[in-house]
């Protein structure tokens, strides 16, 4: 060691790097790495698992489907040809397009609402102090966490016209069977499976419930007011937020739902056919070309269309409402 290393050494201090010429380099000439650098590595080292993925099982689909929307693309035959906008020219002009996406947007209109003020009924009736209320909420979100496959094969097994049990109970007080999973009751059905699964929609609630100040239930309530006042007045405004959260992701779920095929009835091995017609959603129809008819081309030009009335209605929802968002925290302040 040389007599500056030695006295670096016993004053405590970190001995300077050595040079190309065995010399060490003073400490002000080493190149630091600093704080913000660090935490800048940290992040992309711990989300690079997610950014892989992402590129890799998102952006590398979607781009695939866009140039496959373009194509006559079957999925076997080589003899593919580009038809440019051919595709989305003939949804335009498709009937049954318009008509299925007509039913998955009445669908969502009515599912979304219902699994809302379900699961909002439900967070508040196991938000209060009673006895065993955490039996209770997970009694009632474990529906939630059922696989969607088990669940629609359960609501078709309980609605089965011959030897369902919802058909046993009406003979049972002597009614005639129903055909359940056929026009027109299978849509009914089919927003059962929704609000059957409302325990998600009350797990969130339920956090934005814990998460509203006593102080102001305590104040209205001093003040005079109602519950339903309470409820009406300080609760929901402080809970838009997550309502607000509820709406989008219901709204994209539902026009995604492509549980019809797991209620439709049994016979028919191409599985579309069978399908009611009130529940052909949208989703289905996209099954149909891709598995069915095997028109990968159009079947990804009506995803592609999704996927853009997906994003404008999203914006159209955050325009409309956000004036009617209440947030602790002012987004604006932040930036």
């Amino acid at each position: 060691m040389t007599v500056d290393q030695i006295s670096s050494s016993a004053e405590g201090r970190p001995a300077p790097a050595a040079t190309s010429t065995g010399r060490r380099a003073p400490a002000a000439d080493r190149p630091r790495i600093s704080m913000t650098a660090r935490r800048h590595r940290a992040f992309y080292m711990f989300t690079s698992p997610w950014i892989i993925g992402f590129l890799l099982l998102t952006i590398t689909p979607m781009v695939y489907a866009l140039w496959l929307s373009f194509t006559t693309f079957d999925g076997i035959s080589p003899n593919w040809r580009y038809v440019g906008l051919g595709n989305y020219r003939e949804l335009l002009n498709d009937p049954v397009t318009w008509d299925a996406l007509g039913r998955a947007g009445l669908f969502a209109v009515t599912s979304v609402p219902l699994s809302i003020i379900a699961g909002l009924g439900l967070a508040v009736l196991v938000n209060r102090p009673i006895k065993a209320r955490g039996l209770f909420r997970t009694l009632l979100y474990v529906p939630a966490v059922v696989p969607p496959v088990g669940a629609g094969l359960a609501f078709k097994l309980l609605f089965d016209q011959n030897s369902g049990a919802a058909n046993g109970a009406l003979t049972f007080f002597g009614i005639d069977a129903v055909g359940w999973l056929a026009d027109p009751y299978a849509r009914y059905v089919l927003l059962m499976t929704v609000l059957w699964g409302a325990g998600n929609v009350m797990i969130i609630s339920l956090a934005g419930l814990q998460d509203v100040p006593r102080e102001l239930h305590e104040a209205a309530r001093i003040d005079g007011a109602s519950a339903w006042r309470t409820f009406r007045s300080i609760t929901v405004p402080l809970l838009s937020p997550v309502l607000l959260f509820q709406t989008v992701t219901g709204m994209i779920a539902s026009v995604q739902t492509i549980m019809p095929l797991l209620l439709a009835p049994l016979g028919d091995t191409s599985g579309i056919t069978t399908v009611p017609q009130s529940n052909y959603l949208y989703m289905m129809h996209v099954f149909a070309q891709y598995f069915a008819l095997g028109r990968y081309g159009y079947a990804s030009a009506l995803l592609w269309v999704l996927f853009v009335l997906i994003l404008v209605v999203t914006g159209l929802i955050f325009k409309f409402t956000s004036g009617a968002v209440f947030y602790n925290v002012d987004p604006e302040a932040k930036k």
